[in-house]
């Protein structure tokens, strides 16, 4: 049985400046559950991680934690709050003052928050939770490598005890063995600590790797919703399948098999999006419905969902083109 949600989205949109960067998004995040959130740049993931956060204001809709509304919610209650809701954020260089050590930056949340001394959690755990030497509390942030600086950035997350921690682009920048222990670590922490994630990236390895359940967005929008392994093996939109082909073959015997379904030109822009399904401008299967009717999420099996008109199509081919499909 599915545990009960902790964060819910309700219709959410974000505008600013004329970007629909968040255009009517629905979406679930059960307790405990690591969702992973892929999408191009532009896509509106990161812009919609902070709107779950109140990093940034929504325009409409709502945004529910452990089943309260908070999308207007304000001083005390919304500070209250973010103890419990945390970022880790892309760039961990940027996100760390360099003028100050890792000592200080891991204490900060507790000046911030008011936390009571006997409340907070020493600076020596906190490395030691994150697999770090305390050694490096009196570092400054250009002194630590790629991978203790995002570790570093999440001890700080974890500081404050939260229940859920939005990850943005977690193994940006890292080499392949730096990436994969950052990514262990985080599974290992989300089981010793109960943890709720929503890992925001556009590497389908990573949410392939971590993920229990995966959400594709696009301009936007949500394309579709399901099990890591289903979406990872039975894509039903064609923006899934042409992300997937951009993941690289671990199999040598299968690099010679053509699996690509290629993404042509870009993404639009958020400001003028095109009618109809929002995707239609660079998919091989669109047709002039396509262009004129917007799909809906529909279940193409429990718990997975797609908004394409053709998913049925779109799956076969994937069926008969590739076997099965790429897997991280």
């Amino acid at each position: 049985m599915r545990a009960a949600p902790l964060v819910v989205l309700r219709d959410v949109h974000t505008h600013y400046d004329g970007v629909r960067a968040v255009d009517g998004v629905d979406l679930t995040i059960a307790k405990g559950e690591i969702l992973g959130l892929v999408g191009e740049s532009g896509s509106g993931k990161t812009t919609l991680g902070r709107t779950i956060l109140r990093l940034v204001p929504s325009t409409s809709g709502q945004v529910e934690f452990d089943g309260q509304d908070i999308t207007r919610l304000g001083g005390a209650h919304l500070r209250r709050l973010r103890r419990r809701m945390q970022m880790i954020f892309q760039d961990p260089y940027s996100s760390l003052s360099p003028r100050l050590r890792v000592s200080y930056l891991l204490t900060e949340p507790y000046r911030i928050h008011n936390i009571p001394r006997e409340d907070r959690i020493g600076v020596p755990e906190l490395l030691e939770m994150v697999e770090l030497s305390p050694e490096l509390a009196g570092k400054y942030p250009h002194e630590l490598s790629g991978g203790q600086a995002r570790r570093v950035g999440v001890a700080r997350a974890l500081a404050l005890q939260p229940e859920f921690l939005i990850a943005d682009e977690p193994t940006a920048g890292l080499d392949v063995s730096a990436a994969a222990a950052v990514l262990n670590l985080m599974r290992d922490l989300a089981r010793r600590l109960s943890l709720t994630y929503l890992i925001i990236t556009h590497n389908l390895n990573v949410v392939g790797y971590i993920s229990d359940r995966i959400a594709v967005m696009y301009l936007g929008q949500l394309a579709e919703t399901g099990p890591a392994e289903r979406v990872l093996e039975a894509p039903a939109h064609p923006y899934t399948r042409a992300l997937l082909a951009a993941v690289s073959e671990p199999d040598p015997r299968n690099r010679g098999v053509d699996r690509r379904l290629l993404l042509p030109g870009e993404i639009p822009s958020p400001r003028n999006p095109p009618p109809g399904c929002r995707f239609n401008t660079r998919c091989p299967y669109a047709q002039s419905r396509c262009r004129e009717q917007v799909p809906v999420l529909e279940e193409t099996e429990t718990g997975h969902l797609v908004a394409c008109h053709f998913w049925r199509e779109v799956r076969a081919s994937a069926q008969g083109s590739t076997g099965t499909a790429v897997r991280p």
